[in-house]
């Protein structure tokens, strides 16, 4: 169970995420409290992260502001609310948010019952896997874009 200190924290660095989310929408307070139905000053006050707030409210603002959810609202529980207000309706954000919902689903199909022999030791060198496999496959999109821009 979670204790009262660290929801505290979860629901600070909700709020900030938010509050982020809700600046960057173009969107007044007023308009997005309307569109999810919520009081305006509770809005406020959740906001200011001085009341507690559920997933589902969040995913909700974050709906009505336009941004993602899934990715921004993980990132911020696990404690890495910089980079998920820094991430927040970027390219990287939506790349994150389609990752974390397919990659359940994708490490069943292709691991199927190898996947009891996962190890959690081999999670931080698998997510250092992935980002070299991201960082070279970028790196080759920009040599191919770049060869054929000075083919022509």
């Amino acid at each position: 169970m979670i204790g009262s200190d660290e929801n505290t924290g979860i629901n600070a660095r909700l709020a900030r995420l938010l509050t982020a989310a809700v600046d960057r929408s173009g969107k007044s307070r007023r308009e997005i409290a309307r569109i999810i139905a919520m009081n305006k000053d509770t809005f406020l006050r959740v906001l200011r992260g001085e009341k507690p707030i559920t997933l589902e409210e969040a995913a909700r603002i974050l709906d009505a502001s336009g941004m993602p959810s899934r990715g921004p609202m993980l990132l911020a529980i696990l404690g890495h609310d910089d980079l998920a207000v820094e991430w927040l309706g970027e390219d990287v954000g939506d790349f994150l948010d389609q990752f974390i919902t397919a990659l359940p689903v994708t490490m069943h199909e292709t691991l199927g019952s190898r996947i009891a022999d996962l190890r959690p030791r081999w999670a931080v060198g698998t997510s250092q896997l992935v980002a070299r496999m991201l960082a070279k496959h970028i790196d080759d999109f920009t040599e191919r874009d770049l060869s054929l821009a000075l083919g022509r």
